[in-house]
């Protein structure tokens, strides 16, 4: 099965609430790989790569996120480019 890439750009009460660390738990459950990190504009920004079922439950996460943030929303963008470097899912530095 073709694998999808996606960005996303999370947006609302997104930093200093654990979100990166629980979106890493949930992308690995889901055999996701890429990385998420948080953007100095105080929103998250993650690439996602793997089949396309999962993904969908990986945004549906997101655009919840853990109890004590608020997410706003969630963009979706398809011009992500490639995943290849990433071997599992991870937290990078704000950038």
């Amino acid at each position: 099965m073709p694998e999808t890439v996606l960005r996303l750009e999370i947006r609302g009460r997104v930093q200093g609430v654990g979100y990166r660390w629980s979106m890493v738990e949930a992308a690995r459950r889901e055999g996701v790989r890429g990385w998420v990190r948080n953007r100095r504009d105080g929103s998250v920004e993650a690439l996602v790569a793997g089949v396309p079922e999962a993904i969908e439950r990986v945004i549906g996460w997101a655009r919840r996120g853990p109890r004590s943030a608020f997410v706003e929303r969630v963009e979706v963008f398809e011009d992500a480019g490639a995943c290849e470097d990433f071997d599992d899912f991870e937290s990078l530095p704000t950038g």
